[in-house]
């Protein structure tokens, strides 16, 4: 058995190097360095569905929605909040191959990271943000379904609510929250025991918002089992002729329709419902 000495390894690259042609050696460069640039985190962010929470159950081993000093009821059914993944924001890198990737997956979107964040956002600015604007939400979320219960005759003035969701930011589930706590503070199940996804921010006076992502929202909802989605009146543009087979959408503008579309699909009645078409996110506007 010939042994081959460590200090002859070089001169054999070398040697080996020498004997091919330019061509070759030039080729070999650009694969090296097309290697290397795809590993470089990329100026783009890419999304995708999310998980989704029923806010009717329980995160991280707590209710989703804690009640205090009010009596709740159970429900059989589940009213799910529906998120996005997003990689390439502060704090949350991607790299060029995964973007490459992501342009020919047809259930995700690529984005210039400029038009998702501010241009030099740090990561701790972004999480504080997301968690600012999460909090405020759940707040009007609760103001909102307390002032329907009390129109609705239900004495909620000395509930107290919480609400919880581990690794959730922004203010695209406060729709949900609010439908939720106001399903756990009436003894009727809204849901009639199905699976109802939504989306849409909503203020203390039960206004629902337009939000982003939305047709991704949609494929998680139907992922994860929803018959259902609620969608903010203002997306009605974007859900038109994307609403995945076997979900159908319902467009809502207020927490009060909202409500009472999901009184009307717990029983049974949602046929005629509002789908969303195109133009409706207009309609009303001057």
């Amino acid at each position: 058995m010939h042994g081959m000495s460590l200090t002859s390894i070089p001169s054999r690259i070398v040697r080996y190097f020498r004997a091919r042609s330019p061509r070759y050696l030039a080729g070999l460069i650009a694969i090296a360095l097309s290697v290397v640039v795809l590993c470089l985190p990329s100026a783009y962010s890419v999304e995708a569905p999310g998980p989704t929470q029923n806010v009717l159950g329980s995160s991280g081993g707590k209710q989703v929605i804690a009640v205090s000093k009010g009596k709740t009821y159970a429900s059989k059914g589940e009213l799910l909040l529906t998120t996005v993944n997003a990689s390439g924001l502060p704090g949350y890198p991607v790299t060029n191959a995964e973007v490459l990737w992501s342009l020919i997956d047809p259930h995700a979107v690529v984005m210039p990271r400029e038009v998702v964040v501010p241009t030099g956002q740090t990561a701790d600015e972004y999480e504080k943000e997301s968690a600012k604007e999460m909090d405020d939400s759940q707040k009007d979320a609760i103001k909102a379904a307390k002032r329907l219960l009390n129109s609705k005759g239900i004495d909620v003035s000395s509930v107290k609510a919480t609400m919880h969701v581990d690794d959730i930011g922004g203010p695209s589930a406060g729709m949900m929250y609010a439908l939720g706590l106001i399903d756990k503070l009436t003894p009727q199940d809204e849901t009639g025991g199905k699976v109802i996804a939504g989306t849409g921010t909503i203020d203390a006076k039960g206004k629902v918002g337009e939000i982003g992502g939305i047709r991704l929202k949609m494929l998680g909802a139907k992922r994860d089992g929803a018959t259902w989605f609620l969608a903010p009146k203002g997306n009605c543009d974007d859900v038109a002729g994307h609403v995945p087979e076997g979900l159908r959408d319902v467009a809502v503008s207020t927490l009060d329709e909202a409500y009472d579309a999901l009184v009307a699909i717990g029983e049974g009645k949602g046929a005629s419902l509002p789908h969303c078409t195109v133009g409706t996110a207009n309609e009303g506007e001057e």
